[in-house]
C-alpha cells in the first residue's frame, strides 16, 4: 500500500471514528433529553394535586405567571353528614376507599363544569368557579355543578347499596364575593388557594343545610346571576357566625324540564353548542 492510500485509510478510520463517538454522544443527549421530560411530567402531575393544572401551566410560562389578585369567584363548600360516626363502624381501608370513590365522582361533576377542586379535608371539600380564569357564568356553573355532584352520589349510593355499605349523604353551600386568590403557604405545603370572608358565608351556608334539612342551598348573590331554568325554593332568613344580618337561602330543587333536557342533550351532543347558552 502506497503512503497516500495508508494516509487516506487513517483519514478514513479517524472520521469513522469520529463519527461513531457522535452518534454515541447524539443517543446519550436523546436519552437524557428523554428522562428528563419525563421527569418534568411526572413533577408537574404531582404538582397538580396541589395547584390546578391552569395555575401549573401559568407557573411554568414565564410569559404567564401567575400572580396574586383580587377577583369576584364563587365558593362551593360540600361536607359529608355524619361520616364521622360511620368511620367508627368501618374498617378503615374500607373507610378510605369508600371516601376516594367519593371525591373521584365529586371531582369530575365539578371539572365537567369548570369548577377547580382545591382543597380536601377530612370528608369536606371546596371548589372555585372563575377562580383561575375569567369565568361570567361562574354562578350557574357551580349549581350545575352541584346538581351533578348531586346525580352522582346518588348513582355511588347504588352501587353501595349492591356491596351491603352504608350510604353517604352531603350538604352543600354556594356563595361568591370577592376574594384574594393565588399560591399561598411555604415550601412543600404550597398551594392554590383563595382567601377573604366569602369563603367563610359559603361554609356557614353548608351548615345551614342541616338545620333547614336539605342538600343544596345557595345565597341571594348566587341566585342573582342564574336565569331562568332553575327550580329554586326560599329558605327563612337565618343568622349565621359573623353576620349581623340574616342570611337569605334558597334550596335548588333542580332544573325545569327544557333546562335539564338541554343539558342531557350536551352530554350526549346531540345539540350543536356554540357558547354557553344563557337560558
Amino acid at each position: 500500500m502506497s503512503g497516500l492510500a495508508a494516509t487516506a485509510v487513517a483519514v478514513g478510520s479517524i472520521a469513522l471514528a469520529g463519527a461513531y463517538l457522535a452518534l454515541r454522544r447524539f443517543r446519550q443527549l436523546d436519552r437524557l433529553l428523554a428522562d428528563s421530560k419525563s421527569q418534568l411530567e411526572h413533577l408537574q402531575r404531582q404538582f397538580e394535586r396541589f395547584v390546578p393544572g391552569d395555575v401549573v401551566e401559568q407557573l411554568t410560562d414565564q410569559h404567564a405567571a401567575f400572580r396574586p389578585q383580587r377577583l369576584r369567584a364563587t365558593m362551593l363548600f360540600a361536607d359529608l353528614r355524619d361520616f364521622t360516626a360511620l368511620c367508627d363502624h368501618l374498617d378503615a381501608s374500607l373507610t378510605v376507599t369508600m371516601l376516594n370513590g367519593y371525591f373521584e365522582r365529586m371531582s369530575q361533576a365539578i371539572a365537567d363544569h369548570h369548577g377547580h377542586l382545591t382543597e380536601v379535608v377530612g370528608d369536606g371539600l371546596l371548589a372555585l368557579f372563575g377562580a383561575v380564569e375569567p369565568n361570567p357564568w361562574q354562578g350557574r356553573d357551580a349549581v350545575l355543578a352541584a346538581l351533578a355532584m348531586r346525580a352522582a352520589l346518588s348513582e355511588y349510593n347504588a352501587q353501595l347499596r349492591v356491596r351491603a355499605l352504608p350510604e353517604l349523604r352531603f350538604g352543600i353551600g354556594i356563595h361568591s364575593g370577592e376574594v384574594v386568590c393565588g399560591v399561598m403557604g411555604a415550601g412543600e405545603l404550597c398551594k392554590f388557594g383563595v382567601t377573604g370572608d366569602p369563603i367563610n358565608v359559603a361554609s356557614r351556608v353548608e351548615g345551614l343545610t342541616r338545620e333547614h334539612g336539605v342538600d343544596l342551598l345557595i345565597t341571594e348573590e348566587i341566585r342573582r346571576m342564574l336565569e331562568d331554568g332553575f327550580r329554586l325554593r326560599p329558605m327563612p332568613p337565618s343568622h349565621v357566625k359573623g353576620k349581623v344580618d340574616a342570611v337569605q337561602t334558597y334550596y335548588v330543587e333542580g332544573l325545569e324540564p327544557l333546562t335539564a333536557e338541554r343539558q342531557a342533550s350536551r352530554r350526549t351532543g346531540a345539540e350543536p353548542v356554540t357558547g354557553r347558552e344563557t337560558g
